[in-house]
């Protein structure tokens, strides 16, 4: 099977999502399509980070023409772009512009991509399909995914060193240190090394804090730095929200990894049993589990109260993250 080469759909920015007279919806306020509703707040961070990424690939002669296929594959095959959407979402609470949030977007997607492409092969989760396509390793073969992760990760840095910013090195360090040995990697490594293990939840929310939190973390992070000072106390209450909605997201994919299907989740459903890992529903049950996300919530929602009406779409997203169906 060839494998499906995404650079074929349309990249162009949408003028109609960032649009502040798009929807009928928006209220008037310098920063325009702030107030939009949550829907097209997406469609239109969406629309910016597919094009700077889609850019990326774009008017280049590859050294290894498979590599750039099998990193586009992983990359821009579909995906909720939820990462990019919390730097768009909190540099603009804190008062950035969309111009200046493209680059940390796309930074923060590509770190993701390339965790995925990771976690998917035999070694790791044993993944076949993700986003609705067989994953990398599947399309290509297990050595060019984990070089295709490999160049998405420096790809990450290179996007992000290329801006010019007076906080460059606190955001470099925002992304390595949340993409690394005391963030995302290590939370890869507790989530293989519970494999048939009895963790309490409290070693779970600890796994899982590293795992999926560090990069929501640093996702409201980086918007939040292209905006204020590295002590502005606002990044604090923006921290709080996302180690919230960080967790409260995990035990909602949890959740749908029990009740969702594999057409809708575009991945298999029941992955997590099959493998014996350890799970929110596993440990409480079901009702449990979503009593446990939505106290997550209400406690992000809490955190944003110093940012007051300017967060407002950050807390539509917290609603969204355990409401979603995949």
């Amino acid at each position: 099977m060839e494998p499906f080469d995404p650079l074929e759909r349309s990249d162009q920015a949408s003028d109609s999502a960032s649009s502040p007279d798009s929807d009928t919806g928006h209220k008037d306020h310098p920063h325009g399509s702030r107030y939009l509703p949550l829907a097209a707040l997406r469609l239109n961070a969406q629309t910016r980070v597919d094009a700077t990424l889609n850019g990326l690939f774009k008017a280049r002669n590859p050294a290894a023409p498979r590599l750039d296929a099998a990193m586009r594959h992983g990359l821009l095959v579909g995906g909720k772009r939820l990462r990019p959407l919390l730097v768009y979402l909190s540099g603009r609470a804190l008062g950035a512009d969309d111009s200046a949030l493209d680059a940390p977007a796309a930074a923060i997607e590509l770190i993701h991509a390339y965790s995925l492409i990771h976690d998917d092969l035999p070694d790791m989760d044993d993944d076949d399909l993700r986003r609705g396509q067989p994953t990398v390793h599947k399309a290509y073969d297990n050595a060019t995914a984990i070089l295709a992760g490999d160049a998405l990760q420096a790809l990450a840095f290179e996007v992000l060193a290329r801006q010019s910013h007076p906080r460059l090195g606190p955001m470099v360090y925002t992304l390595a240190q949340a993409s690394g040995r005391d963030g995302m990697v290590a939370g890869q490594a507790l989530d293989l090394e519970a494999v048939g293990g009895h963790p309490d939840v409290e070693a779970l929310a600890y796994m899982h804090a590293h795992k999926t939190g560090a990069l929501i973390e640093a996702a409201v992070r980086l918007g939040g730095l292209v905006a204020v000072e590295a002590d502005d106390p606002r990044l604090n209450a923006l921290n709080l929200y996302a180690q919230r909605i960080g967790l409260a997201f995990q035990i909602h994919d949890d959740i749908l990894d029990v009740t969702g299907d594999t057409a809708t989740l575009g991945k298999v459903s029941g992955a997590d049993a099959a493998r014996a890992k350890p799970t929110y529903p596993g440990l409480l049950g079901l009702d449990g589990a979503q009593q446990k996300a939505r106290l997550l919530t209400e406690e992000a929602l809490a955190a944003l109260a110093p940012l007051g009406e300017t967060a407002a779409p950050l807390a539509e997203l917290a609603h969204y993250m355990i409401e979603r169906d995949h």
